[in-house]
């Protein structure tokens, strides 16, 4: 029976929500005000009705309805709780069930933390994302409906994915989703505000925090992947290039780009329709990736496998969507011009340079993902473009990017003088240029990834930091001074100087690990010891266990120093799910601050050996450290009492005209 209330309460909110987008679109037309306010007051209760529609989902999932096909393929009586929760989103069609409640949820943070907004610019912000929901909830019902059932119902169900059945998993998708979706709501403000046909700073405060909160969850959504695949797939791998891992990252390059443009367009009222722009764009590689996940015409370990013929209603829903932005945008960017100029040496010009760099990274990494599907659709012929291509094409632009990123931060608006503003950096400069000679002496063989990671890393946290003590000038003011200068720096100034310091420790990780990682692959007898770098490894054990829904192959790992000195035992295991006939590799990793020991167990040979894989993989945790410190400098940027929703300005941000 709670099935058939979720399926009617998601029919409803299709018909609410239509009703909200024409109430929207027509009261903002005619300025009839009270069509402008039912349109608002409509949106909650269109969340109400799709949150009760999901929850009576997961209701399903939990109690194992397997009635409701959607369950008996995704999920097992005798899975743990937590995955039979996360078989929810697991699916296709569950998947797009979260990704329009959360639209709607975004459509609700609209009407209730936009207040301060001008009652029709906001109306028609409602209409253009109810009308995506619109679009989304007929593509759910009418091609994957969630709640459809079995003719016979069966005792059991399918299970879900084995490799999909871990913490990280669990959490991974709802952040992405909130990432993508929360870029639907900077897309709106673009479309309004083209529509209105006025731009102004005030609009852009507002576009930063709903672009920040989405790059946010962007950003943990990623990190969670990456982390995931480190540990759970046994590739021994963070970043694999994958189609799926590409959808996610192209809207966080364009985000990034956002935010920064943004800030231009705030303070300086320059780069408007260039801001626009990348609204659009930002959402439409978000709905390409979309695409890509769900459509099958590309290959990954991570996508849904489904009916092609719902990915030619997602890939004819999303051109008309990405098609009439783009138009609107050619039809109305000129009324929105700006006039305003500045020099090559100003603030304005390194986040043009920043935006540049960008956005050709996010091509390099689209063309890389579509190629394939292009050939294969012009040629017939299946070809693949790896991680080889991309670190090729993709690294230069970011040492680049990097490489500005500390001099954008001390040029001054407009126009600047190069010695003053740039005197402060030679000094850092010189010092991270030293540390990278240092690292390049000291290695075994002559590698460059290494130390020009490290001059970059310490020449971006350093180059950070170094604004920070410009400002509050601690070795020429008196204490107080310093303590009262440091106490009314801006939350947002801290997120920057924090989101950068992050930045500059992803690199750092990535360049130590890239350079100076050891990999031993090796076919291992029980009990006879072998060494990979400074350690000795004693295959000890292999012995067999059953787990809540599976069977383990469970190994015994002695490691020792090179001395005989006992460091720690690990269990590296494989293990088989009866149910699916899968097998997963679960990797047994000793983490450290500077390494981690990381040893998969492989098929087993002769009698008493096995296929061991050891790696040791300098400073890999730093890249989910400073992926942590990103997130945790957007956190403090967003707390920032002038940027925090709804408190971006009391002025009205657009008045009818």
């Amino acid at each position: 029976m709670l099935i058939e209330i979720g399926h009617l309460s998601l029919i409803m909110a299709l018909s609410l929500s239509t009703i909200t987008a024409i109430a929207a679109m027509v009261g903002s037309l005619y300025c009839w005000i009270n069509w402008e306010r039912l349109a608002c007051s409509l949106v909650p209760l269109t969340l109400v009705l799709i949150s009760i529609s999901f929850f009576s989902l997961v209701y399903g999932f939990i109690v194992s309805d397997f009635s409701v096909r959607v369950v008996f393929e995704n999920s097992h009586s005798s899975k743990p709780l937590i995955y039979k929760i996360s078989g929810t989103w697991g699916n296709h069609e569950g998947s797009m069930l979260l990704w329009v409640l959360l639209l709607s949820f975004f459509a609700s943070l609209i009407i209730w933390f936009g207040k301060n907004l001008d009652q029709r610019f906001k109306t028609v912000v409602v209409g253009v994302q109810t009308s995506i929901l619109v679009m989304f909830l007929s593509f759910l019902i009418f091609t994957s409906n969630p709640f459809s059932r079995i003719l016979v119902p069966q005792l059991e169900g399918k299970g879900l994915n084995p490799v999909l059945q871990d913490p990280g998993l669990a959490f991974h998708p709802p952040f992405l989703y909130l990432g993508y979706v929360g870029l639907s709501v900077s897309f709106s403000f673009a479309i309004a505000a083209l529509l209105l046909g006025k731009i102004d700073s005030v609009w852009a405060r507002w576009v930063r925090p709903w672009t920040l909160l989405a790059w946010i969850f962007l950003t943990i959504g990623i990190a969670l992947g990456s982390w995931w695949a480190y540990y759970e797939l046994g590739w021994g791998g963070w970043w694999f290039w994958d189609p799926v891992e590409n959808a996610s990252f192209m809207p966080w390059l364009t985000a990034v780009a956002l935010l920064h443009s943004a800030i231009v367009a705030e303070k300086r009222e320059s780069l408007k329709n260039w801001t626009v722009l990348l609204a659009i764009i930002a959402f439409s590689f978000s709905l390409i990736g979309t695409f890509i996940v769900r459509s099958g015409v590309l290959t990954s370990v991570h996508s849904f496998a489904i009916d092609p013929t719902r990915g030619v209603w997602l890939l004819i829903m999303i051109t008309f969507v990405i098609g009439g932005a783009l138009t609107l945008y050619a039809i109305r960017s000129s009324e929105i011009s700006s006039n305003s100029t500045f020099s090559l040496m100003s603030r304005e010009s390194s986040v043009v340079s920043n935006n540049l760099l960008l956005m050709v990274s996010t091509m390099v990494v689209f063309v890389g993902t579509i190629w394939p599907l292009m050939i294969e659709i012009v040629f017939g012929e299946k070809v693949s473009v790896g991680a080889p291509f991309f670190n090729k094409a993709f690294t230069p632009f970011m040492v680049l990017l990097a490489m500005l990123m500390p001099l954008g931060a001390v040029l001054p608006w407009r126009k600047a003088v190069p010695v003053r503003s740039l005197g402060m950096l030679y000094p850092i400069f010189f010092l991270s240029l030293l540390f990278g000679y240092i690292a390049w002496e000291l290695q075994n063989f002559h590698n460059l990834i290494a130390p020009v990671g490290i001059f970059l890393s310490l020449w971006v946290v350093l180059g950070t930091w170094n604004e920070l003590f410009s400002r509050i000038k601690p070795f020429s003011n008196p204490a107080s001074i310093t303590v009262y200068r440091i106490l009314n720096i801006r939350g947002s100034e801290w997120g920057k100087i924090i989101a950068h310091s992050g930045f500059g420790l992803i690199i750092f990780g990535i360049s130590t690990l890239t350079a100076w990682e050891k990999e031993d692959i090796r076919v291992a007898s029980l009990g006879v010891p072998y060494d990979v770098g400074s350690y000795m490894i004693t295959l000890d054990n292999v012995s067999f266990k059953h787990g809540p829904n599976y069977v383990s192959t469970y190994a015994t790992v002695i490691v020792e120093n090179l001395r005989g000195n006992y460091l720690t035992t690990m269990n590296p295991e494989k293990r088989f799910f009866p149910t699916s006939s899968n097998t997963t590799t679960e990797a047994a990793i000793d983490n450290s601050f500077f390494r981690d020991l990381y040893i998969v167990l492989g098929e087993k040979q002769a009698e008493g050996s096995w296929v061991i894989r050891t790696y040791i993989k300098p400073f890999i945790n730093w890249i989910w450290l400073g992926a942590c410190i990103l997130s945790i400098g957007g956190l403090i940027s967003l707390l920032d009492k002038r940027l925090r929703l709804g408190v971006a300005s009391k002025r009205k941000l657009l008045q009818e005209s």
